[in-house]
């Protein structure tokens, strides 16, 4: 799970037309402050000091602490989505949608006024009765020792997040309520292909102009060019172009004990960050396996990937939501004050729908990522495979120290895995990393060939 405010633009694109952008970080987990450039990259890592990974492993009293963690990150989760169920029908029996709709048309008759005015009532109204499960999310980082980040920070990333989600609400509610006044029988379809260029600009725009907006970025050749060199044995193995000036580095040690990679952006706004925390934690090498699974959804396509898996998901997901919207309205629409499907006081109804829809798939979407993950896994394994001595020891050192700075749970439930997990657990990304080896049988690797 990525605690970043840079995902609200996920939630929210999510919550309005259910495409499921993929979720392409390597495992957020957590570290312990933040170092300068040439600590990180000579720091001695836990596992280094201790004897080769076999498998992935806790003491037992960081075990009894990832199990308590995880186990409240399940009912968080769990009970978050029976909260924002229970929302949105408080926001319908209490009709607020109609009055705030009564307000708008009252100020003007101009539709896109109207929706200037209306949408980000709504949508504030339901993110501060959603609040109770946000602050008790950050509370529960914070206790555990994986945020860093004060209230007054985390408010402030709040804000931002409900401003840009306002911008971008009052674009999409608009377009939506504009298609369906126009085809009340196929708004779903015309909505779908309106909203996926929408998509695509929000993601090449999300590296340069929103992420910015809550964490801070440097370039990795100026804040450690020694690791940059390292990398760029990577890409050259991989006979990739991937310039210095796509690799950043990102100051989450300010908010967060977590250590990340991600890959983000599309086309020429496309890049690889590393963060300052991944640096401090992990060697020279651990960090160049990072980057090779970060590399592997460069190369593998896996962005493009996402975003095909999503469309597709909507498109049937948003003709289910079209139905169960209807369904709704015919039963339910004189109580809750609501005129009609082109009427904004429906928009709760709509996202009552898109939310149990999200719900429901959710293990559709995870493992799909889980599958592309695991590829990722693979591929940093090929193309690190020789670079320095004992390479699949090294990645599993990195999974070791992911899951025990992260505090990831040992052993997870199966449902639980299924139904939550975007990432392998980390015991099986160990054992991958540890038997993965085609070259011990004369086989070619399947991703980096030539080696």
């Amino acid at each position: 799970m990525r605690r970043s405010g840079r995902h609200f633009v996920s939630s929210f694109l999510l919550c309005l037309f259910l495409i499921l952008p993929s979720k392409l970080a390597a495992q957020t987990q957590p570290s312990t402050g933040s170092a300068s450039s040439e600590q990180g990259t000579q720091a001695e890592s836990p596992q280094q000091a201790s004897q080769d990974v076999k498998a992935y492993t806790l003491p037992p009293d960081l075990y009894e602490k990832a199990v308590k963690y995880s186990r409240a990150q399940y009912i968080l989760y769990f009970a978050g989505f029976v909260w924002g169920v229970v929302v949105l029908l408080l926001v319908l029996a209490w009709r607020l949608a109609p009055k705030y709709r009564d307000w708008a048309e009252r100020a003007t008759s101009i539709r896109f006024l109207q929706a200037v005015i209306f949408t980000p009532i709504i949508l504030l109204t339901i993110a501060v009765l959603s609040l109770p499960v946000d602050i008790y999310g950050h509370w529960l980082s914070r206790s555990y020792g994986i945020s860093v980040q004060s209230w007054g920070s985390w408010a402030g990333d709040w804000a931002k997040g409900q401003i840009l989600s306002f911008i971008l609400g009052i674009i999409l509610v608009w377009i939506l309520y504009a298609i369906i006044r126009h085809s009340p029988r196929r708004w779903w379809l015309y909505f779908w292909l309106a909203a996926l260029p929408i998509l695509f600009f929000v993601i090449f725009l999300s590296p340069v102009v929103i992420d910015p907006m809550f964490n801070k970025f440097e370039p990795l050749q100026n804040t450690d060019p020694q690791l940059v060199t390292a990398l760029e044995e990577v890409v050259h193995r991989a006979h990739m172009n991937i310039p210095p000036d796509r690799m950043f580095l990102m100051r989450a040690s300010e908010k967060t004990n977590a250590v990340d990679a991600y890959v983000t952006g599309m086309g020429a706004s496309k890049r690889v960050v590393v963060w300052d925390t991944t640096i401090e934690k992990m060697t020279v090498p651990e960090t160049m396996f990072v980057f090779g699974h970060e590399m592997g959804h460069y190369v593998l396509n896996h962005v493009y990937k996402g975003l095909v898996f999503g469309a597709l998901l909507a498109f049937v997901l948003l003709y289910v939501g079209f139905r169960g919207t209807l369904w709704t309205l015919s039963r339910c629409s004189d109580g809750w004050g609501i005129r009609g499907t082109d009427d904004w006081a429906s928009l709760p109804v709509l996202l009552l729908w898109i939310t149990i829809l999200g719900f429901v798939t959710a293990p559709l979407s995870n493992t799909f990522s889980r599958y592309i993950e695991h590829q990722a896994d693979q591929y940093g394994l090929e193309v690190t495979h020789g670079l320095f001595p004992d390479s699949k020891q090294v990645a599993a050192r990195a999974f070791q120290i992911l899951g025990e700075v992260d505090l990831s749970d040992p052993n997870p439930n199966p449902f639980i895995k299924v139904w939550l997990f975007s990432h392998p657990p980390l015991a099986e990304r160990v054992n991958f990393a540890l038997t993965y080896d085609p070259w011990a049988q004369g086989k070619q690797p399947e991703f980096v060939k030539g080696q």
